[in-house]
């Protein structure tokens, strides 16, 4: 099984005190669009999450370019301070063989932490990684690719 985690492009800061509508900036879709452009040669998806803030919607759009026919399930347990293990016992639920995750820091970085068992590293804007395991759960996942745009 393939999870692909990837966190958001660059936000614009919010709009007094709203984090769930911060929009990507020009720079944020730059990202998202490398990120897209490098995942379409190397993921075969069979299903989108994605949080239901606007910065994450708008990085899984640029995926979605590449991948049209791809369902999407909204999660409202990966938004920026979400637990990584209630986030991880709902994407383990999934009865899918390629799933890619498009959620925010801190959640995304904790459940990498927790799926490798090796300690937090954060995630740069846009950055995707790609795990192989048997099941999602803590402590059986393995890295096999990462990228990060230059943008």
């Amino acid at each position: 099984m393939q999870l692909t985690l990837v966190r958001h492009g660059e936000a614009s800061p919010a709009v007094n005190g709203n984090d769930d509508k911060r929009p990507l900036t020009e720079r944020g879709h730059r990202q998202a669009q490398q990120v897209a452009e490098y995942l379409k040669d190397v993921i075969q998806p069979d299903v989108f999450v994605v949080s239901p803030l606007l910065r994450a919607q708008e990085t899984l759009a640029h995926l979605q370019h590449y991948f049209y026919d791809v369902p999407v399930m909204l999660c409202d347990k990966i938004k920026p301070e979400d637990d990584a293990k209630l986030a991880i016992e709902w994407l383990s639920q999934l009865p899918y063989e390629s799933v890619v995750v498009v959620c925010h820091m801190n959640v995304v970085a904790h459940i990498s932490s927790l799926l490798t068992a090796e300690s937090f590293q954060p995630y740069a804007l846009a950055e995707a990684r790609i795990y192989e395991q048997a099941v999602i759960t803590t402590g059986l996942s393995t890295q096999l690719n990462s990228f990060i745009p230059n943008t």
